[in-house]
């Protein structure tokens, strides 16, 4: 393990910047005849989300749980409630969700 010296956390926190974290879960409609559908076009923003930088990291979770994918969002949490209230899987009922607000480094990402 690297030797961390105070100065190299000091200036890391320095570019600290605030992000929101999206928690999705179960909704009450999880099992909506067309869920399919409607989680596939879910899919499909997110990946439009992702490819505009607004969504740069997004995890989904298969552990079982009601919780369904993380992500981490570039954008205030009221900007990323307008965004997930607009998210077919969360009108439908199929998802709720929970935002947090967040803080970390720009450029972190998951390894290849």
């Amino acid at each position: 393990m690297r030797t961390i010296t105070d100065e190299v956390i000091r200036q890391t926190l320095s570019r600290i910047r605030q992000y929101s974290v999206v928690i999705l879960k179960a909704g009450p409609n999880k099992d909506k005849n067309d869920r399919e559908k409607i989680t596939w076009e879910h899919v499909r923003r997110n990946f439009a989300l992702r490819a505009d930088g607004v969504l740069p990291i997004v995890c989904a979770i298969s552990d079982g749980s009601d919780v369904l994918g993380i992500g981490i969002f570039s954008a205030t949490v009221e900007e990323t409630k307008e965004i997930m209230d607009q998210d077919p899987g969360v009108k439908a009922g199929i998802f709720v969700y929970e935002v947090h607000a967040g803080r970390s480094f720009p450029g972190d990402s998951l390894p290849e």
